[in-house]
């Protein structure tokens, strides 16, 4: 069995479209709309994605209002009339009402009605790839597949995080404690990004999300990890624009990165 036929890559936080029907976004300015967005971070996996022929399934949906790393039940009362909980428990559900800079993207909840559409027209698209794509590996005999979600962070920690003020390292790899894939492997992703010359931290200051909780399921040979890397190794955090070389730099060092997964899964 080929590595390209259980391996894929997955982004859930760097689509920017915004659907005429979610008005509450329309007039924000660029920084605050783009501040919590995984910006480029397709752009940077994409051409090595597309070299090994490994599937990178991404969002295309801005996460203020359709976050694929959360689940339906996670909006409450400040973001979905009829909803169960309380308001403030999800402020940065599937619905955000503010950004984890504070400023408030929603200040009135929305209808159940828009709900469950953002749920079937957005949504869900993302969440029916991933799925089809571990059922498409397994029916061509793939045994154990391996997923990498990928995303990027704030080099600091703001006010919402567990580190606020803190300087991150350059990489963070994420397992919900053990939980969503093997030792084996992730070692494996440690191990790439290390020799790729990045600064490695492990489950801190984040341990996964709702990708790694659903599709990490090592008892169905699922394993998905979650990598975080600091946003400013490849852009300007303050206008949200890439650093062109440093960008190039970058992308160079997370092909060294998926490279080194590639070859070496036959080993785990």
């Amino acid at each position: 069995m080929l590595n390209t036929e259980r391996f894929f890559l997955t982004s859930p936080h760097s689509g920017e479209n915004i659907p005429q029907e979610i008005f509450w976004l329309k007039g924000f300015d660029e920084v605050t709309l783009m501040f919590d967005v995984d910006r480029f971070v397709d752009q940077l996996y994409e051409d090595i994605a597309s070299e090994l022929q490994i599937p990178l399934i991404k969002s295309q949906w801005h996460r203020y209002f359709s976050d694929a790393n959360r689940l339906p039940a996670d909006v409450d009362q400040g973001s979905v009339l009829g909803s169960l909980n309380p308001k403030g428990k999800f402020t940065t559900g599937l619905i955000w009402q503010t950004t984890s800079q504070g400023v408030v993207l929603l200040d009135q909840p929305i209808t159940a009605e828009l709900y469950q559409a953002i749920l079937v027209n957005y949504y869900q698209d993302f969440h029916t790839q991933v799925v089809h794509q571990y059922e498409n590996y397994f029916k061509l005999g793939a045994g154990d597949v391996y997923q990498l979600d990928v995303h990027s962070m704030p080099s600091m920690g703001t006010h919402i995080h567990k580190d606020p003020g803190q300087l991150r390292a350059e990489i963070v790899v994420s397992d919900q404690i053990g939980k969503s894939a093997s030792k084996d492997f992730v070692a494996l992703v440690k191990e790439a990004y290390q020799k790729a010359g990045f600064d490695v931290a492990y489950n801190w200051p984040y341990i996964g999300g709702r990708v790694t909780e659903t599709y990490g399921q090592p008892q169905k040979a699922q394993h998905c990890v979650q990598v975080e890397l600091r946003r400013d190794l490849y852009m300007d955090e303050s206008t949200k624009q890439k650093k062109p070389q440093l960008f190039k730099d970058t992308k160079q060092q997370l092909a060294q990165a998926i490279h080194y997964v590639h070859k070496h899964l036959d080993k785990i």
